[in-house]
């Protein structure tokens, strides 16, 4: 989990700074940044202004519309244009006009291609037919849905029909009973063409403001000069009577973090010290250094997920996930109980020695032990095939996987199913987190997928292991289809245009049925590493019996079995905890935090301590 921590804000003057520093060395549990800032407004507010012109002057360096659309009319447009007395403001106000703009203008393209289909009509006809009684009905239906007989019981007109949909209106008295089969849309909003109008102004208007930026392009020497006069001014009030004044009492402003459990042990430090110094809970938009917060085992993993990224304040600490199934994924790639067994002797032997060495003992006494059990039940030890070796005991061998299902082998049955397990969680993990983060309605396609998915995979073990009937399994599929297909295609984002939300679901949907099919593929490298290190073990024991058969001399062919086989196996451990520390953390970081939406962007948790200089 994430340490909750504690904001602190300290003003002091910099004379005094050092020696808070030093103190807060002692604590060491503040992770601390610092900032000077002048105790005047008048040196502030033209430092301000200098950083308003430098901003200008590079916004306008940046400014290029030769790859536009509208280049020669933005071109006309900055002729027509003369340079302001303000340019600063000018240039802010313009490109904020800009982006207004181009708001607005996309919104009237928008609503333009919705009207497109009802093509041009008067307002007033309409209102019209109203005064006298009439209702108008307005009617998009797919093309397939459409029925020419409706014309002969309605006073129904078609205005368009482009072979997939059919718009229409109708037309009934007021006080006539009306029913229609299909759920009328919308009428809108206006004319098509006035629509159509609009955009065009709100390009011309987009056009213009590019013209007038253009222009003011040319006044970058006069900004610049205006900014070197405003730095000089600074200069020289600060080494003036004032300026002097305001160097010597120049503010430092520490923002400090340190995790709650910390908080009333400091304050009680700092009421002491007698300094201003303001606490509050730290929220996101702080972007507060990460403490990871764990028990005994998971920690031992963090170290994985510091090698990715932190996580930010309001994501989840992916570790407890992390650790148990990096701890599987390893086990299964090294595939050999009798190379667990030398982990943990390696383990052991690390914890002995100093340095950041000891601290991957434990680590690899872990990983050890997984390996120790996930090998017996894939049945290698040291490259011998325990299902298959008469000393292991009959009760042993059943515990082991081994065999076929369905054709294939069990154990690569085994990999699909435990990756198919850990996408889903990582699914749920996403949806669980992000609706917590961004609340449901932003999330509803992100459920929507999870139910398709947990709901489907449910279902067909169940009707395929006959606990439910044929009937029951279809009923339970249209529910799930529906309920599913509404939050994809319909309500991914509450409030957009529904046609909008329609493609951007279809687009999710390419990308879930491409990307997660090759999700599910990459476990089977767990079941391959673990064959490929069994196999080349045994290829190492064959090797060895085959000298020893071929030496005549006693003795001489021990010691040539045994050098065959420590050295194979000292090169097989070594490959093969290579490749099973590399494919458990692609499979992690490529496959489960893609799919539980991690993003690793946080920054450590560093306090100021004794041992720390950078401060």
């Amino acid at each position: 989990m994430i340490t909750k921590m504690t904001k602190f804000s300290f003003i002091l003057l910099s004379s005094e700074a050092d020696a808070f520093l030093e103190k807060l060395q002692e604590f060491g549990v503040v992770d601390i940044t610092r900032s000077k800032k002048p105790v005047d407004a008048v040196s502030s507010s033209m430092m301000e202004k200098a950083a308003k012109i430098r901003k200008v002057i590079s916004m306008l360096e940046k400014t290029d519309f030769t790859k536009d659309a509208d280049h020669e009319a933005i071109c006309k447009a900055a002729a027509e244009t003369a340079l302001p007395e303000d340019l600063v403001a000018g240039t802010l106000e313009t490109a904020a006009d800009i982006e207004r703009l181009k708001a607005q203008a996309d919104a009237a393209v928008r609503e333009a291609a919705a009207r497109k289909p009802w093509g041009e009509f008067d307002p007033k006809t309409v209102d019209r037919l109203k005064e006298d009684g009439y209702v108008l009905r307005w009617y998009k239906v797919p093309e397939k849905k459409f029925r020419d007989s409706w014309a002969e019981t309605h006073a129904l007109q078609i205005v368009e029909r482009d072979g997939s949909n059919v718009w229409f209106v109708t037309v009934a008295a007021k006080d006539e009973h009306y029913s229609f089969p299909v759920e009328e849309t919308a009428a809108p909003a206006g004319n098509w063409i006035e629509a159509v109008k609009e955009a065009e102004n709100f390009r011309q208007g987009i056009i213009s403001a590019k013209g007038r930026l253009l222009k003011y392009k040319e006044g970058i020497p006069r900004l610049k000069e205006a900014y070197g006069e405003q730095v000089a001014d600074l200069d020289l009030y600060l080494a003036g009577e004032s300026g002097e004044s305001a160097a010597d009492n120049m503010l430092t402003v520490f923002t400090g973090f340190a995790p709650v459990e910390n908080e009333e042990r400091l304050c009680g430090e700092f009421d002491k010290m007698d300094i201003a110094y303001v606490k509050e809970s730290a929220v996101e938009e702080d972007n507060p250094p990460i403490k990871l917060k764990n028990n005994r085992f998971a920690r031992q993993f963090e170290v994985l997920t510091g090698m990715y990224g932190m996580p930010v304040y309001s994501e989840f600490d992916p570790t407890p996930i992390l650790g148990p199934f990096f701890l599987l994924f390893f086990a299964m790639c090294m595939g050999d109980a009798g190379y667990g067994i030398l982990l943990i002797l390696i383990g052991q032997f690390l914890k002995k020695t100093k340095g950041s060495m000891a601290k991957l003992g434990p680590l690899v006494t872990t990983l050890g032990t997984g390996c120790i059990f996930v090998g017996i039940i894939l049945g290698t030890f040291f490259g011998i095939n325990l299902a298959e070796a008469s000393w292991v005991p009959d009760w042993l061998k059943k515990c082991m996987i081994t065999g076929e299902i369905a054709g294939y082998s069990a154990q690569m049955v085994l990999a699909i199913g435990i990756g198919i397990f850990h996408i889903c969680l990582a699914m749920t993990v996403k949806a669980v987190c992000y609706t917590r983060r961004f609340g449901f309605k932003a999330n509803i396609s992100t459920w929507a997928w999870l139910l398709l998915i947990i709901a489907g995979i449910i279902t067909a073990a169940m009707a395929l292991l006959g606990v439910i009937s044929e009937p029951v399994t279809k009923w339970i599929v249209i529910a799930v289809g529906v309920v599913s297909g509404l939050g994809i295609f319909i309500f991914n984002t509450p409030g957009r245009n529904p046609l909008i939300n329609v493609g951007a679901g279809l687009w999710d949907t390419y990308n879930m049925a491409t990307g997660l099919l090759g999700d599910v593929l990459s476990y089977i490298r767990l079941y391959a590493l673990g064959l490929a290190g069994g196999m080349l073990g045994g290829a190492f024991n064959n090797l060895g019996m085959m000298l020893h058969d071929g030496i005549p001399v006693p003795g001489l062919d021990w010691l040539g079995f045994a050098v065959i086989v420590l050295l194979g196996h000292a090169l097989n451990l070594a490959m093969s905890c290579l490749g099973a520390f590399v494919h458990p953390l692609r499979l992690t970081f490529v496959e489960y935090f893609k799919n539980s939406g991690y993003e690793g962007r946080g920054k450590a948790y560093n306090p100021l301590t004794r041992n720390n200089t950078e401060y």
